[in-house]
């Protein structure tokens, strides 16, 4: 019997020494989502990228599941919206442009954040990085989405150093406090999520979410890497995008150098940041049990100032080509999925919600319909998955008034590009067979005009939901608008706000008549499902 206790002893003893292993911990997998900024399809080894060296997302895809159909939205905070939400972009508001910093638009605060279910199932959880889904009240704030730590920016553009600022505002902050940071942004973000990582309570699990401004412009990078890419040949063949090409002809014409260089530099900083922190999970004894998702929050800036890559993919940020919504995407859980996959089946950013609070086994605490499916099993078995409905991408930058927009299944694509006039709307329209053309070349919209009508009546009635004071893309602010010193006191405090959302000018009586009344143009009413009726959309 002495000997039986001794035992058990030794072995209980043995537990508590093995790194990562603590006595009644809780058995769920940690969760960490890397989301970069602009990352070109071509610019990572695992899709060939010879001169770039990324051998930490190699690793990743070596030892976890490459997401090689995954789609994210043209431009970043719509890509935001979806992988917090879950939820459609165009209902939420936030689809045809990003939050500029002169806008008062966020996320409703009825919608529930991915953050939220994780920390009411007893996760911590922190954002280190670039929020850009919110500022001008609390409301909106990271720390009121779920979020226990916030290092970070509010904004994007921020600059790769000091004093990290936009429109001339300080933007760095730890929880709504200003805060200096020393040395090159996306070292600091690495180091502050080690740091986190290291110092958290062991006995429960994390939820850490990184989105780098890297390789956003304006690009910047330590000078020993900047040395490193100082010769690197910008050999990129055509996006096939006008604005794109027309950009790289006049950068050439006015001699001016390539951003390829240093978006080089810029991305190879960033993936030793992801390194740095995947060591940390190694030396913490935790990298079996976490899952580890990294992906881009569009397709790379392929236009002269930008420096990416996206071929063979067509197009680029922006843009609804392949090239501007088909993202580097790598998935890694050793203790659940097989090593040096690939998962070929079309999955978004509106997917990750649903999908990884599944494999995690959270529950969800949304109350709207999502929107976005879950596909835990179908990537754990490596079990292809059918889309027979369409997915609906769209964007207004960079030009006003010039809209991008696709609709897309495992078979066909609509690609429309709708330029608004005072007077007039010209309709472009560009329909691929995927499979057969996935690098979008031959253009069958004169062949198939019945195919081409019907996708272009799903993607009308799509559009209808979006709320009518949703954002639209703003380059300039309103004239004479001041950026705040310091943008962590710009969000009005909870105790200065209302209650309840504001409910607009019209009275309750006269909203969904007045909805009805705006039609296609958009809604009043908010998650409204538009139906025609009265030739009309009125809502369900």
């Amino acid at each position: 019997m002495r000997a039986c206790r001794l035992a058990l002893a030794l072995s209980h003893l043995l537990l508590l020494s093995i790194p990562g292993e603590v006595a009644g911990a809780d058995p769920r997998p940690n969760v960490i989502i890397f989301l970069a900024d602009d990352l070109g399809w071509s610019d990572v080894g695992f899709h060939g990228e010879e001169v770039i060296e990324t051998p930490a997302l190699d690793r990743l895809a070596r030892e976890g599941v490459e997401l090689h159909r995954f789609y994210a939205t043209p431009i970043c905070s719509p890509t935001r919206a979806a992988l917090m939400t879950g939820r459609d972009p165009m209902r939420l508001g936030v689809a045809y442009g990003v939050i500029m910093p002169w806008m008062n638009n966020g996320v409703h605060p009825d919608e529930h954040f991915m953050s939220q279910s994780f920390q009411e199932a007893g996760y911590q959880t922190a954002i280190i990085g670039k929020w850009h889904l919110g500022h001008s009240q609390q409301t909106y704030h990271p720390n009121a989405r779920g979020f226990d730590h916030f290092f970070g920016h509010l904004h994007t553009e921020v600059g790769y150093f000091p004093p990290f600022a936009n429109q001339g505002g300080h933007d760095l902050q730890h929880n709504g406090k200003a805060i200096d940071g020393e040395g090159y942004e996306t070292f600091l973000l690495a180091n502050e999520a080690s740091r986190w990582i290291r110092e958290r309570d062991k006995e429960r699990p994390f939820f850490l979410y990184i989105p780098f401004i890297a390789p956003h412009t304006p690009l910047d990078a330590p000078e020993d890497l900047l040395a490193k890419y100082a010769d690197m040949a910008d050999d990129r063949e055509d996006a096939r995008s006008p604005q794109t090409d027309q950009s790289r002809q006049l950068r050439r014409w006015m001699l001016q150098p390539s951003a390829r260089p240093v978006y080089a530099a810029v991305v190879d900083a960033m993936d030793q940041a992801v390194g740095r922190v995947l060591d940390t999970l190694d030396q913490e004894g935790i990298a079996r049990d976490t899952i580890v998702l990294f992906f881009s929050d569009n397709g790379g800036a392929a236009y002269a100032s930008g420096g990416a890559d996206n071929a063979p993919l067509r197009g680029g940020k922006g843009d609804t080509f392949e090239g501007g919504i088909r993202v580097v995407a790598v998935l890694r859980y050793p203790a659940k999925i097989e090593a040096g996959t690939r998962f070929d089946s079309i999955l978004s950013a509106m997917d990750v919600f649903p999908t990884v609070t599944a494999a995690a086994g959270v529950p969800r605490g949304n109350t709207f319909d999502l929107d976005g499916r879950n596909l835990w099993n179908a990537i754990r078995e490596g079990r292809d998955v059918e889309r027979d409905d369409y997915l609906f991408f769209a964007s207004e930058t960079p030009i006003s008034g010039v809209f991008n927009v696709t609709a897309f299944n495992d078979e066909w694509k609509l690609v429309q590009r709708i330029k608004q006039g005072l007077l007039s709307a010209e309709v472009t329209n560009f329909l691929f067979r995927t499979t057969e053309d996935p690098y979008e070349y031959e253009n069958l919209a004169s062949k198939h005009p019945e195919i081409v009508a019907q996708m272009a009546d799903a993607i009308h009635r799509w559009r209808q939901r979006h709320p009518i004071a949703g954002t639209r893309h703003q380059l300039v602010p309103p004239p004479g608008w001041r950026a705040p010193k310091d943008w962590a006191s710009y969000p009005r405090p909870l105790d200065d706000l209302q209650e309840e959302p504001a409910p607009g000018m019209p009275p309750t009586f006269a909203l969904r008549p007045l909805d009805w009344q705006h039609g296609e143009v958009g809604r009043l009413l908010y998650d409204c499902e538009p139906w025609e009726w009265l030739g009309g959309g009125f809502c369900r």
